[in-house]
């Protein structure tokens, strides 16, 4: 526990300085009053996740990499300190109790984040998926090792790079922890529409994120790309509708959530659908003309992708592993297409639940029925709350078309970004690991947002009063329900370890093979490795070496 403390804090001095100089910078050009700090540390978080991309194109992301990071931050420091202290002054003087509570959780998290459960996925590559990028950054043709190696993320770089595995100890994996206590302390804020008896949509929005992270709380010690997606499409939505709601006529920190949306779909390329969102700064700047803040917001989201899209073309020979409908490269590394095609057929019905990718070819009302019947009790009812909140959203955004209602375009764009992002998941490959943040957030978002419309329009009275009261006290009553539950699950799991070092990877018995002098590893049993047998792969890899050892490359033998 101590040792994700201190790498907390280091995450949240690099990652606040570095958003603070960026958005300091922006700020200058397009006036704006930053008004929340975690806007600081998640901007910085997509920068130094965006240079650890970049810095991985050249070397391993280890030492070396946070020796220019802490650079960099020293360097803001000194030609900001007098505008820096002043703004941590502002944030963090005047918390007073707020204070207390925000390091209650974060003791809490760190807890949580020291211990739990490793995912399955983890054994399987997301351990040796960090280990190259800390040791050689990117290889030629590494996913013809591992096909599961070419399933780039972006949560892959920024875990290498706060691993600290060059200091000689293990490999630490913090950072899917780290986001959660941010998201956390963001839900924080629904304290406020609480006591006045008042819930915006955003606060529906912040139930279902603290439902969500009770979930995750001790399984965020993996570093799952897919974690790493639910909780920053959370910080989006939620962060799109608070700025919505305080009438917020700035286009900058629009903007600056859909360079975010960008970031988002290189974490995970699934929630693609969250750029639908750009849609609104976007039409405002062309309405006002702003041709120069536009550049800039498309160069952001350019710089922001493009290490994401060099890193698939060397890993694996394809813009976007594993579909091969956008094949503009042609090089020696490329996975072969019909393994790529092999793949891109095996998520997908994995997602459907079956294990045999003969039962592609199934029709939605073929396979529905029983995925929905493999769902958990409590999944199920959402998916169908889910699912009818997507109808209830058509019919409201009709009659807000016939004018039968208050037109909210604003608020309607985010609840049919969350909507689409639902079915595109439910059609594909609706695995809830993959795409629950759909689940919880389109009941959410269209219910919520109706009644707030409801509850706001009606006339104002003893009656309106006491439904927003009612309503108020049914999600105290699942929050306390949901925390009670965290308590008591946690009390029961509780072991008297992990309080200096943060529990390793599972690692796994292998054993040893040797191709042109080289030794890799594979299972006795199983697919999974862990991170000490590096190199490894589930099965005996058929590959010839591109160039002079693991730095050349592979192909396909």
């Amino acid at each position: 526990m101590v040792s994700v403390i201190l790498i907390w804090v280091y995450m949240i001095t690099t990652t606040f300085i570095v958003g603070y100089g960026v958005l300091r910078f922006l700020t200058r050009h397009f006036p704006y009053q930053v008004k929340h700090a975690d806007a600081y540390l998640v901007c910085g978080l997509v920068c130094v996740t965006v240079y650890a991309q970049f810095f991985s194109l050249f070397a391993g992301v280890g030492l070396w990499a946070n020796v220019i990071l802490c650079a960099v931050c020293i360097l803001i420091v000194w030609f900001e300190k007098k505008t820096l202290l002043e703004t941590v002054r502002r944030w963090v003087l005047p918390a007073g109790a707020d204070f207390l509570v925000i390091f209650a959780v974060f003791l809490l998290f760190a807890y949580g984040a020291s211990r739990g459960q490793i995912h399955y996925d983890t054994g399987l590559y997301h351990a040796q998926s960090i280990r190259w990028i800390e040791e050689y950054g990117v290889v030629r043709g590494l996913g013809n090792l591992h096909c599961r190696l070419a399933y780039n993320s972006a949560s892959f770089a920024l875990s290498a790079l706060y691993s600290m595995a060059f200091l000689g100890g293990q490999s630490y994996h913090c950072a899917a922890g780290w986001l959660a206590f941010v998201l956390a302390v963001v839900c924080l804020q629904i304290g406020k529409s609480l006591r006045e008896g008042r819930l915006r949509t955003s606060d529906f929005a912040r139930v279902m994120c603290v439902y969500y992270l009770v979930n995750l709380f001790d399984e965020m010690i993996s570093p799952a790309s897919d974690y790493f997606m639910v909780l920053l499409a959370f910080y989006i939505v939620i962060r799109f509708l608070d700025l919505l709601e305080e009438g917020e006529a700035a286009i900058l920190p629009y903007g600056l959530l859909c360079v975010l949306g960008v970031f988002l779909m290189t974490v995970k390329l699934s929630a693609a659908l969250i750029l639908l969102l750009t849609i609104y700064p976007a039409a405002r700047l062309l309405r006002e003309k702003k041709w120069g803040e536009t550049g800039a917001y498309l160069g952001m989201g350019i710089v922001t992708a493009l290490p994401f899209f060099i890193r698939n073309i060397v890993i694996s020979g394809w813009l976007v592993y594993p579909f091969t409908q956008m094949d503009f490269f042609d090089v020696a590394w490329k996975i072969p297409k019909g393994l790529a095609d092999y793949d891109a057929k095996e998520i997908q019905v994995y997602g459907r639940g079956y294990t045999d990718v003969q039962q592609f070819e199934l029709s939605m009302r073929e396979w529905l029925p029983g995925w929905f019947r493999a769902l958990a009790g409590s999944d199920k009812l959402l998916t169908l709350a889910a699912a009818a909140a997507v109808f209830a959203l058509i019919v409201y955004a009709a009659g807000m078309v016939f004018g039968w209602w208050e037109r909210r375009w604003e608020l309607l764009l985010v609840q049919g970004t969350v909507a689409a992002s639902f079915v595109f998941w439910l059609c594909t490959s609706p695995l809830i690991r993959y795409g629950c943040v759909w689940v919880y957030l389109a009941p959410a978002v269209v219910f919520g947002g109706i009644l707030e419309a409801v509850l706001h329009s009606a006339r104002i009275g003893s009656s309106t009063v006491k439904a927003g009261w009612a309503v108020s006290v049914a999600v105290v009553l699942l929050l306390a329900y949901k925390g009670f539950a965290l308590g008591r699950e946690t009390a029961g799991s509780f072991v008297d370890d992990y309080w200096l070092a943060q529990k390793d990877y599972e690692n796994y018995e292998t054993y040893a093979y040797e191709i042109e002098g080289v030794t890799f590893y594979c299972p006795t049993e199983g697919d999974r490795v862990g991170y000490e047998a590096f190199p490894s792969s589930p099965a005996r890899a058929q590959i010839v070496f591109l160039g002079d050892g693991l730095k050349g490359g592979f192909v396909v033998k």
